[in-house]
């Protein structure tokens, strides 16, 4: 399984060399390592050289490929529509073609993070370093598969619940009539059969996203008022997505006396980025699986004491805001919502109690 490694911050070209850089000290290491990159030209010209929406060889050990999301899309759609042959008996999109297909909003993340999946599923590397937006945008794009198995265990519960639901389990006219049109045997919870798969691979999506082993970020800042609270806003976000932070790059600044504490517990590495070698960046960059299996838990559930711990750093308590309307709890913090699946002994369990201190969320059932 390959190591998912991202960086977060404001400033692009700074992680672009901090991406780069850190590819660079993975395949130096012996690592098979992709790099990854939007199709800006940022990349290819810190690197000098042309990529394309393939994997090519630019040093030992060490592809790079840039994501151009027509392209992504293209190849997607006919995968979509191979699906559609499977279960459809008479398909209805092999006149539409990838080819004529326009990128909307949103599908370049959905794309991005569908390739990486992809790669990692390969085996034909052991680290995928993805140089992405640094903000908001790949939080969402990282915690997509939580997100969307919440709306497919949501909805489908509900759907099955429905009158239409009953209708289509329990009428002996709907089955045959289904029958006539797809190449399965639905009932009203076996559209599962289709979605199965897609169910196994946000689970899959989900056991990555939570092991700091497979997949972590580290933020990217100078020692800059703005810079300093972009990168504290980002952090706390990324727990609310599930997602592990390593730690701190410092770039082209020596730390002021009071650096470190707003980010502690994290570790702090201190980086030039001005030289145009990246030899000084790789020399200081930090031991990124080290650092993220010591990192604090984006989330941490102890049944025997029915609490749940929810790490929000960059955040006060007036910018918290939990909720418990359905069957599980869910938790707005800056511009993220996260629903919780609390496991058996906790589901279905009412909160009693919530407290915020010293940057966790404390729920007590």
């Amino acid at each position: 399984m390959a190591l998912i490694l991202t960086f977060l911050g404001k400033d692009g070209t700074t992680r672009s060399k901090i991406a780069i850089a850190s590819a660079m000290k993975l395949a130096s290491e012996g690592q098979r390592v992709l790099l990854a990159g939007n199709a800006e030209p940022a990349m290819q010209i810190l690197l000098n050289t042309t990529l394309s929406p393939d994997p090519q060889e630019i040093s030992t050990n060490l592809h790079a490929v840039q994501f151009q999301t027509a392209v992504l899309l293209e190849r997607s759609w006919d995968e979509v529509k191979k699906l559609e042959a499977q279960y459809l008996k008479t398909p209805t999109l092999k006149d539409v073609y990838g080819q004529e297909l326009s990128v909307l909003p949103g599908m370049d993340t959905a794309l991005a993070l569908n390739a990486i999946r992809q790669y990692e599923e390969s085996g034909k590397y052991d680290a995928i370093i993805y140089d992405g937006t640094g903000d908001t945008n790949t939080l969402r794009m990282l915690g997509m598969p939580e997100s969307l198995s919440w709306y497919v265990r949501r909805f489908r519960q509900l759907f099955i619940n429905s009158d239409l639901g009953k209708g289509i389990s329990e009428s002996p006219l709907v089955q045959p009539l289904i029958s006539t049109f797809f190449n399965v045997n639905w009932t009203a919870d076996n559209f599962s059969q289709p979605t199965n798969m897609a169910n196994n691979m946000l689970d899959r999506g989900k056991e990555a996203l939570a092991s700091p082993h497979r997949v972590a970020a580290f933020l990217v800042t100078k020692d800059d008022e703005i810079e300093i609270a972009t990168a504290r806003y980002l952090w706390g976000s990324a727990q609310q997505v599930g997602l592990t932070i390593g730690g701190v790059i410092l770039a082209d600044a020596i730390a002021s006396a009071n650096f470190s504490e707003q980010f502690a517990p994290l570790p702090v590495s201190t980086v030039g980025t001005n030289s145009p070698e990246f030899s000084q960046i790789i020399d200081n960059l930090p031991n990124f699986v080290a650092q993220a299996t010591q990192a604090p838990r984006p989330i941490e559930i102890d049944t025997n004491a029915r609490q749940v711990r929810l790490f929000l750093p960059g955040f006060d308590k007036k910018q918290v805001k939990l909720t418990q309307y359905g069957p599980e709890v869910t938790i707005e913090a800056g511009d993220q919502r996260r629903n919780i699946l609390l496991p058996p002994a906790l589901s279905g369990k009412q909160v009693t109690g919530a407290k915020f201190q010293n940057g966790y969320l404390i729920i007590s059932f």
